[in-house]
């Protein structure tokens, strides 16, 4: 390109003689200078261009002669680097291990969960399998369906009365009513829907059956009777009912 001085030409001839593979480069760049220059037009070169080129040849230099320094400052220490080489396949291996005992314990961990994960599955389907086969044995058609009381309970007293308000004729029938002691006895009441006091309807004692009943007492005319009742008494009876009431029952409106 005919940019360097007489002087530095002389230098870069006097070294391409002497090497080859410099002199081997530049026969390459001069053939391929030659191509660039038959197949461009010739424009003539830019002004200050040789400058620009020769700094930044010079400023490489001077880069190139810094970097030779550092590397007398700091000479190249084989034994350092002896250390290094030493210590590093052991370093690799430290943390190959720290590495490998991480996987073991997230491995470890995953195997806990995956077996408390199917444990967890087992258990739905077991809770899954037993809920089906309640619900098949309450649906099935061919099931027998029973219904249990308890053994040799004794029934529950109860009385049946009808009565007429118009006439006062009352005839009640009790069954199931436990004996009584000699000095006590069963007594039936009339409880008035007007409000007053309640009216004795009857002394009975059931019999070894626990049947007893009391048919047309003598009771006044036109009551209309709100509820009848079954009170304990003495033997002789009693002008009002003493509680408890054993047997009670409403009377139904006219209309029911």
């Amino acid at each position: 390109m005919q940019a360097l001085t007489a002087e530095e030409s002389a230098a870069v001839q006097a070294h391409v003689a002497e090497c080859e593979i410099c002199r081997a480069e530049l026969a390459a760049a001069a053939g391929d200078l030659a191509l660039v220059a038959l197949s461009a037009e010739q424009q003539p070169l830019p002004e200050g261009a040789r400058e620009r080129f020769l700094s930044r040849v010079a400023e490489d230099a001077k880069q190139a002669e810094h970097q030779v320094k550092l590397a007398k400052i700091i000479p190249f220490n084989p034994a350092a680097v002896g250390k290094v080489s030493v210590w590093a396949p052991r370093v690799a291996v430290a943390a190959l291990l720290i590495i490998a005992a991480g996987l073991s314990w997230e491995v470890k961990h995953l195997d806990e969960r995956l077996r408390q994960e199917t444990a967890t599955l087992r258990r739905m389907a077991s809770q899954n399998a037993r809920a089906q086969a309640v619900v098949d044995a309450l649906t099935a058609p061919a099931a027998q369906r029973v219904l249990l009381t308890a053994v040799k309970t004794p029934p529950a007293p109860t009385g049946r009365a009808v009565y007429l308000p118009s006439t006062g004729a009352l005839v009640f029938q009790g069954n199931n009513l436990a004996s009584l002691p000699a000095d006590k006895t069963y007594e039936l009441w009339v409880i008035p829907a007007n409000g007053s006091a309640p009216i004795p309807a009857g002394l009975f004692r059931p019999d070894a059956a626990g049947n007893a009943g009391v048919v047309l007492p003598e009771l006044p005319k036109g009551v209309p009777a709100k509820a009848f009742g079954v009170t304990v008494e003495k033997a002789s009876g009693s002008d009002t009912p003493t509680t408890p009431i054993l047997l009670a029952g409403a009377a139904p409106t006219a209309g029911e």
